[in-house]
């Protein structure tokens, strides 16, 4: 085939749509959607009935570094402060120390049993050191099964916060093997600056990102979401410019936020869940694209022993050592140890060492590629399995609903109540956004002068206003009118 401009959207185009309708497959067999993406791409690929000729590293990478920062910023919109408060510095354990752990482990391990330089076995314990929030939850959906304790939000910003560390570990080892590192002692300094930066400039992009949201009125409601695309990227080139960690900023950034009083939030969160989906299509099957399955023969091997080893020891090491100052029990800790489905973060860090040109290049990127099929193939079909046997499982019917189910829901609202705003409220004047809502509640209609008004955030109250004000439960009713009275 001639690649033209129309010839490369419509196999765009058509390997999008085989990748979406092939993902109706996953909820019936249990296959995850990792594999069904990787799967389209790999035969649509140069070893496959597809035939597309498709080898450029680079191209991957800039695809991929787009794709992990729309689909981190997603994660973190979804993440909420109240949950992930209890188990904070858990999370930040197993995304810090527990990636380092499960780096080194298996990197020394690769060092024994193949003929990888020392460096290069640490390189490719670094690439496959984190962790895959999407893989993990796409499983637990659609089995219906909830977790019980703080599982869920432990495993949430674990998922989410670790891509950094592992990325940061990557780019340190590569720099030693292409000598633009000369001393250990360079690299502590570095991270402690990249996490620093990254984490400031973060939360000031999020408050920026809440900042312009909230006071730039627009004439058309779309292009809200256009503007927070824009945002999202700027954000992580300008904190990567700064020498700061740009993954880390966007996660920081999306979870403040996720959390603050927005307009059109509730749309904002339901629009970046399709662009997440959108990167996870076009990152698999690109990846998928990219890979030789005659080449992975040769590796079968030595990634098939390194998978084992990560999912076995490598992983249960980190986790067991990092969370060895908090209050889990074993089985939770072993839980926490199977869900370490490694997913597109690894593929992506793979194309690397590929762009630096280092020797080993293709045969880690093809180890990694290997290892990431094992785990997802070994692990994510067996995750409801093993929460049930370590008793740590919820039938559906006493699943909690968590704080974003319940700003999401359409359906959750079982109190109405109506208000009239008098003329020493302090609400007058105010919009709505900048009042201090509960989560759960949602202003659906403005009765003024006798015309009805449908409210957005950007709404502005005004004395004599009747508001009709839907709740989770009628208990919210005092402190919406504790809101909307006289101020003390």
């Amino acid at each position: 085939m001639i690649f033209t401009a129309q010839n490369i959207i419509l196999v765009s185009s058509l390997l999008l749509l085989a990748g979406v309708l092939a993902s109706r497959t996953s909820g019936k067999t249990g296959i995850p959607l990792l594999l069904i993406f990787l799967g389209v791409g790999m035969l649509a690929g140069s070893d496959g009935i597809g035939g597309i000729k498709f080898d450029n590293p680079a191209i991957t990478q800039l695809l991929g570094i787009i794709a992990l920062t729309y689909i981190l910023f997603s994660g973190g919109m979804d993440t909420k402060w109240p949950s992930i408060k209890p188990v904070l510095w858990a999370g930040v354990s197993l995304s810090t120390i527990g990636v380092l752990l499960t780096s080194m482990s298996l990197g020394g391990f690769v060092y024994w049993i193949t003929d990888l330089t020392l460096l290069e076995s640490m390189l490719l314990g670094a690439i496959v050191s984190s962790t895959d929030a999407a893989a993990v939850f796409s499983v637990l959906r659609a089995k219906s099964l909830g977790l019980k304790g703080n599982l869920r939000p432990l495993l949430e910003l674990e998922s989410g916060s670790n891509d950094p560390m592992a990325y940061f570990l990557t780019i340190s080892i590569l720099g030693f093997i292409t000598l633009d590192t000369n001393s250990v002692w360079e690299i502590i300094p570095l991270f402690l600056i990249q996490m620093a930066v990254g984490g400031l400039l973060g939360w000031l992009f999020g408050r920026a990102i809440v900042l312009l949201i909230n006071k730039v009125k627009l004439d058309f409601e779309g292009l809200y979401p256009v503007m927070l695309l824009a945002m999202v990227l700027i954000t992580y080139t300008v904190v990567d410019l700064c020498k700061g960690n740009g993954f880390l900023a966007v996660y920081i950034a999306a979870i403040t936020v996720g959390n603050a009083n927005m307009a059109h939030k509730k749309s904002l969160m339901k629009f970046f869940d399709g662009v997440a989906w959108l990167m996870q299509v076009v990152m698999f099957i690109t990846l998928g694209l990219l890979v030789f399955p005659k080449q992975l023969f040769p590796v079968v091997g030595i990634a098939l022993g390194a998978a084992m080893f990560l999912i076995f020891i490598a992983r249960p090491l980190g986790v067991f050592l990092a969370l060895s100052f908090f209050k889990f029990s074993l089985k939770e800790k072993t839980f926490i140890s199977w869900v370490g489905l490694r997913g597109a973060v690894p593929i992506v860090f793979a194309t690397l060492p590929l762009i630096a040109g280092i020797e080993m290049s293709w045969t880690l990127f093809h180890i990694v590629f290997f290892i990431v099929l094992t785990s997802v193939a070994i692990q994510a079909p067996t995750l409801p399995l093993a929460a049930k046997l370590l008793g740590l499982a919820l039938p559906a019917e006493l699943k909690r609903k968590t704080l974003l189910d319940l700003e999401l829901s359409d359906d959750f609202r079982n109190a109405v109540m109506e208000i009239r705003l008098e003329k020493d409220s302090v609400a007058n004047g105010k919009k709505i956004l900048e009042i201090g809502f509960p989560p759960s509640s949602l202003v659906v209609v403005v009765k003024r002068d006798n015309k009805f008004i449908t409210p957005n955030g950007h709404t502005e109250l005004m004395e004599g206003d009747n508001l009709m004000i839907m709740l989770e439960d009628s208990s919210q009713e005092p402190t919406i009118q504790k809101l909307l009275q006289v101020g003390k």
